[in-house]
């Protein structure tokens, strides 16, 4: 798994989560080569941050969506700007999460974009999943 979020706390986090899980884990602040980092470990699946130091994770995400010998791989967005995909788009990412978000959801949207990795995430999906989540809010 290749992890890219610049904030030191939740890569510690996640990647103590994800070994425990026994994910082979490699996490980086930001990236100018996205390729590189891909050639370099070939992960089975990419977490990206949103916003992110110079390029955002969108970005980074259409990018490994447009390459064929990167696009079966899944991708996951995640960020505390949820209604940033409303106004620019999934980016084709398998799934996208909002911050803050329990580890177990997390761990469960892993499994299931690595069982299906063909599955690209909708703005229908976000629409039920914010509906759901300001129910909980109120």
């Amino acid at each position: 798994m290749l992890i890219i979020e610049n904030d030191d706390d939740l890569v510690e986090l996640l990647e103590e989560l994800f070994s425990y899980e026994g994910y082979q884990v490699r996490c980086y602040k930001d990236t100018n080569d996205i390729f590189s980092l891909m050639e370099d470990f070939k992960p089975d699946i990419v977490l990206v941050d949103y916003l992110l130091p110079g390029i955002n994770g969108g970005e980074l995400c259409a990018q490994l969506k447009r390459d064929p010998s990167t696009k079966h791989i899944p991708v996951v967005i995640f960020s505390a700007y949820s209604q940033v995909l409303l106004s620019l788009g999934s980016y084709g990412c398998n799934a996208f999460i909002s911050k803050p978000f329990e580890l177990s959801s997390l761990l469960n949207q892993i499994n299931k974009c690595l069982e299906n990795p063909s599955k690209i995430f909708t703005e229908k999906e976000f629409d039920k999943k914010t509906s759901a989540s300001a129910g909980v809010n109120e």
